[in-house]
């Protein structure tokens, strides 16, 4: 690939692992610049970024914008993607207002790297969530085709952005200084529960697990819950897949983890042609042993999606469950986009 000019937008969680994803995986740039809605300098990794403000000018010396902002009719992709196209730019989303349009190629590389190359100036990325799920069951998908899922996922604060990851830390710390002074074994005498309201979400994540992510639609699921229906049809490229999903926020720093209970059409795959395919699929790290089942504590900050517990279900045998991790930041939104841009071919000089 040859050295292009780019440039990411939004200078927030997401959009500094794009820096960081960028550098470590050697990406050809022939220049790196910094977009966002004021100019600041910042340090990360030990090294100076100027952080550049945004506007409709911004894009005429770049070849690939990555943008890592907010969404929403505010948000910068709305704002400014369109005039990056019409100066000659690619973009790659992250955010989740373009994902589900018929024109805009919904991209995990390992799944559906072929359908990028359709792109007419604007490539999204998924969900984190759905971008974790379908890899781990990518290889499955094509050898066996899967009919229908069922999802539990347990996400960490760190999709929430850095406040909810401040919120974490204070409201842990704020609960353990509330009962230093409380010399008991019996943990109901302890005061649990925060009385200051949540800043980032409905209820304390603090010693807490949260059922809701995103907003309630009339049907009773969240947006988020949402996503990985609409997203996993467009990416398999089938709208007929069952999918349903419970989503779950977790006091967890980094990496979602998902229970994911699936099924195939062909009625006589077993558990071990199921593991011999996770085996080769392509960023799915398999781990065979049942105890050595994956974590968020070991496997944050790294890029592969890590898969174990496989079992069978005994009263249905072609469903399935598996249980998977992953880092949210960095293949849920930042390594997925930098590698989307490794598939791009510019034409512009």
């Amino acid at each position: 690939m040859k050295k292009v000019r780019v440039g990411v937008i939004g200078a927030g969680a997401v959009g500094v692992k794009m820096l960081q994803v960028l550098k470590e995986r050697n990406f050809p740039c022939k220049s790196l610049r910094i977009f966002g809605r004021s100019n600041r300098t910042m340090m990360i990794d030990g090294q100076s970024y100027q952080v550049e403000t945004v506007n409709e000018d911004s894009f005429k010396d770049l070849d690939i914008a990555l943008f890592a902002g907010t969404e929403g009719e505010k948000g910068a992709a709305v704002m400014y993607a369109q005039k990056a196209i019409q100066a000659g730019c690619v973009v790659i989303d992250n955010g989740a207002d373009f994902r589900l349009k018929d024109d805009v190629p919904l991209v995990v590389p390992e799944v559906n790297a072929k359908v990028i190359k359709q792109h007419k100036g604007l490539v999204a990325n998924p969900n984190c969530t759905t971008i974790q799920m379908v890899t781990a069951l990518g290889g499955i998908h094509k050898q066996y085709k899967i009919s229908s899922i069922i999802l539990v996922s347990f996400q960490s604060v760190s999709g929430a952005g850095r406040e909810a990851l401040s919120q974490l830390w204070e409201e842990t710390s704020k609960v353990i200084e509330a009962n230093k002074s409380k010399q008991t074994s019996d943990f109901y005498q302890y005061d649990l529960a925060l009385k200051e309201q949540s800043k980032c979400f409905s209820r304390q994540i603090a010693f807490n697990v949260i059922p809701q992510i995103g907003s309630f639609s009339d049907s009773g699921y969240t947006s988020e819950e949402d996503k990985t229906v609409h997203e996993t049809r467009k990416i398999f490229n089938n709208p007929k897949i069952k999918v349903t999903s419970t989503c779950v926020r977790v006091p967890v720093f980094f990496a979602h983890s998902e229970a994911v209970y699936f099924s195939v059409k062909k009625k006589t795959v077993t558990k071990q042609d199921i593991e011999n395919v996770l085996a080769q699929t392509p960023g799915v790290k398999f781990i065979a042993d049942n105890a050595a089942f994956p974590t968020p504590i070991e496997f944050y900050n790294r890029d592969e999606v890590f898969v174990g517990r496989v079992r069978q279900d005994p009263q249905t045998p072609h469903s399935f469950w598996l249980w998977c991790v992953s880092d949210n930041l960095r293949k849920g939104a930042a390594t997925n986009a930098v590698q989307i841009a490794e598939h791009i071919k510019i034409k512009k000089s």
